[in-house]
This record gives structure tokens, sequence and C-alpha cells, in this order.
């Protein structure tokens, strides 16, 4: 099914619809590489664990579109550990080591907070396609696939992120 809910991206001031998508729905290469990646280290387990693999290393095709970022539990919190260059470049600012609810934008009860407290509760992956809104017109809209990761097969420690921006929809 398809959830549209408003949301800002990034440090933008706009209001942005985000579509939930299905895996075949998926047009970005980067996104299905990503989450191949994925798929293939978590075996039988509901998801991996981050010392599964080392995405700088084995994907260095896929790092510029990569994101890592930190769960914090009691209050559920997320913060940036790593924003591949690609992602960086459009958020306009440097967000690592941050905390998405130090940033007014991205706290909670924003609809893209939401949508990653969804894979944290429920230990699944999640596509979305946001609109995008930014600077770079040829931008349609943006891909991106949210995995979970964690130690233990019912906590969600750190969330994988691939993100594509997205010029038309291709297969």
């Amino acid at each position: 099914s398809r959830a549209r809910a408003p949301a800002r991206l990034c440090c933008m001031s706009a209001v942005a619809t985000i579509a939930e998508i299905t895996y075949p729905e998926v047009s970005s290469p980067i996104l299905r590489a990503g989450y191949d990646y994925w798929f293939g280290r978590k075996g039988d387990r509901p998801f991996p664990a981050r010392g599964d693999f080392d995405p700088m290393v084995e994907i260095t095709r896929l790092a510029r579109n990569l994101m890592l970022l930190d769960v914090s539990h009691d209050p559920l919190d997320f913060r940036y550990r790593l924003i591949g260059t690609a992602v960086r470049e459009h958020l306009g600012e440097n967000w690592t080591g941050r905390r998405w609810s130090e940033i007014e934008f991205q706290r909670a009860p924003n609809p893209i907070w939401l949508h990653h407290q969804w894979v944290v509760d429920n230990r699944q992956p999640r596509f979305l396609r946001p609109n995008y809104i930014g600077p770079h017109r040829t931008f349609m809209f943006v891909e991106s696939a949210v995995l979970p990761l964690g130690d233990a097969p019912d906590r969600v420690d750190m969330l994988m992120l691939f993100v594509d921006f997205r010029s038309k929809l291709e297969r």
C-alpha cells in the first residue's frame, strides 16, 4: 500500500510527499544493489549486525549513496554516523554526529522520523520515494531503502540507508 504524508526533507523548507513503495517498485539500481547486499548478509536472521560487513570496502561503488544512523532507545532518537558524499552534497550541510531530535524539521513527529521509527519497531526494511525539494532542479524525487541492523534479533541498533536522487522513473 502507498502512504502519503507531508514532510520536510533535509534542510529544505518546502513540503514533500513521501510514498512508501514495495521492492518491485524500486527503480534505482543503487537501492537494488544495496538491498541485495544487506539481504545477502542477513542469512536466516531478521536483519544483519553492523559487524557482518564493511560497506566502505565491500561495496565502494555504493558508498557515495550510503548513510548509517545510530539508533538510541529510551527515548528513541537517530544520530548520523556516516553520510556518503552524494547524499551529503544534497543535504546542503554535513549532519554527521547530529541527532535528529536536535534538528527542528527532522524530529518527531516528522513523517520521515515516523518511517524510520517503523523500521526500528517492526525490524523490517522500508522503501520510500519522497519528492525531491532542493536546489537541484534536475531531480524529481528521491528513493531510499531504510534497512535495520543489530546484534540481537529483537533490537535494531543502527539503520543502513541507501539514497538515490532520481531525475525520472527508470526501470
